[in-house]
């Protein structure tokens, strides 16, 4: 069967009065991701109850095109002018899951 797409989820632990400045951040780097080659789809998923970890669900043509934009971020973050300090992270842990597409579906139109 053949790979529709691949899926990257970044879990994040949060504590509880860092969710909003994660939020945050999220918004403002709005479209720093849609333009890249490959990239299909993104959701920040806020937990409901029980748990302080957000899931940062991307899904990607390949593993090429996620790891193209994953060497570009990483040259977007160590480059720049170096004035003042970076933001402290809002998340306290972070895990990626990698999963491939084997089945989808969609509503019926």
């Amino acid at each position: 069967m053949a790979v529709m797409s691949i899926v990257k989820i970044n879990v994040l632990t949060v504590p509880e009065e860092q969710r909003e400045t994660l939020e945050k951040r999220f918004a403002s780097r709005a479209g720093s991701v849609e333009g890249s080659d490959g990239f299909e789809w993104f959701e920040l998923l806020r937990p409901v109850e029980g748990t302080d970890t957000y899931l940062v669900y991307t899904r990607w043509r390949d593993e090429e095109s996620f790891q193209k934009w994953m060497s570009g971020m990483a040259q977007a973050s160590h480059g720049g002018g170096g004035e003042g300090e970076r933001p402290r992270p809002a998340a306290s842990g972070s895990t990626l899951w990698s999963f491939e597409v084997v089945q989808q579906a969609a509503p019926q139109q």
